[in-house]
């Protein structure tokens, strides 16, 4: 009898670990460039590949990118030496494997990343990228990223900028494009160490950033309260180190040379496409029978075991 109840205890004990599935939307479908009108006001599409790319690698990243021998695409290497250029203390030997291609739109246009290989890239998400390309001064742009294997996709934003500024010859500000990196390492740390959905996490740097070009803060200790106002806002709790991370990196961002209100109106953009992603995930979640239904049946396993041993 003791040994039942003991089972009977460790199940229900199991039900604080149930977790609501979370399903992730990224597109998998690329653009067929050589069937798109060539916009000739604006840059070429390019592509950037990994430097680390073995032959085999680079055919299949071409594939996903949708880049044929006769597509028009201009293709590029992103190597070390671009890292050590775009990033400071960026590590020059770094494995590169991300890839992308970028497309420029005209301008207000705004951004639009499609992960093409989502099965690849398995920390930075599509709204990291775009808060990331948005703080580094990257504007009016398709972005598709893919890579041939898993890899965790930080890679790719320095091949974002070596290709922006080869396709439209505008130079990115070295401390926008560092920040921005920076923004990314915080994003996916977030994610891992406090246990924040990746998303989440992208609707909190978007609405921190709303803040501060509204708000326009003076110091650190304005910047921490706006941290923490969107934080309570947003229902999210994090570990001393990270919440202490990201006041770091918003306090930089509010230093760094930005219109703001220009700035504002983009992320106002990218808001509001983040809270449509989130909205269409819960809807799913609430029409997912198949889940609610093995919830149900979980717990009526319980309840049959406890009569068993009491009826």
């Amino acid at each position: 009898m003791k040994k039942q109840l003991v089972a009977v205890l460790a199940a229900f004990c199991l039900t604080t670990a149930i977790a609501t599935p979370i399903k992730s939307y990224a597109s998998t479908s690329t653009t067929d460039s050589s069937g798109e009108v060539v916009n000739e006001k604006l840059g070429d599409p390019i592509v950037v590949y990994g430097g680390s790319l073995s032959d085999s690698e680079k055919a299949s990243v071409k594939s996903s990118l949708g880049v044929s021998g006769n597509s028009g695409i201009k293709e590029i290497t992103i190597t070390g030496a671009d890292i050590a250029k775009y990033i400071e203390n960026g590590n020059a030997s770094a494995r590169l494997y991300s890839s992308a291609k970028i497309t420029p739109k005209n301008e207000g246009s705004g951004l639009v990343i499609n992960i093409v290989t989502p099965e690849n890239i398995t920390e930075v998400t599509s709204d990291m990228y775009s808060n990331a390309m948005l703080t580094a001064g990257i504007e009016d742009a398709t972005v598709e990223v893919a890579a041939p294997k898993k890899v965790t996709g930080h890679s790719a934003l320095a091949g974002i900028y070596k290709a922006y500024e080869v396709t439209t010859g505008k130079k990115l500000d070295p401390e926008r494009t560092d920040v921005a990196n920076q923004e990314l390492s915080v994003a996916t740390d977030i994610a891992q160490n406090s246990n924040v959905d990746d998303k989440k996490v992208g609707e909190l740097l978007t609405e921190i950033k709303k803040q501060i070009a509204e708000q326009k803060p003076a110091t650190k200790e304005d910047v921490a309260k706006i941290v923490d106002e969107q934080l309570k806002k947003l229902e999210i709790s994090l570990s001393d180190k990270d919440r202490q991370l990201l006041i770091d990196l918003m306090n930089k961002i509010s230093n760094l040379d930005i219109n703001f209100g220009k700035w504002s109106s983009q992320l106002n953009d990218l808001s509001g496409n983040i809270k449509d992603k989130l909205s269409k995930i819960n809807d799913d979640i609430k029409n997912d029978t198949g889940f609610w239904a093995s919830v149900k049946n979980f717990f009526k396993k319980i309840i049959d075991g406890i009569s068993g041993l009491f009826g």
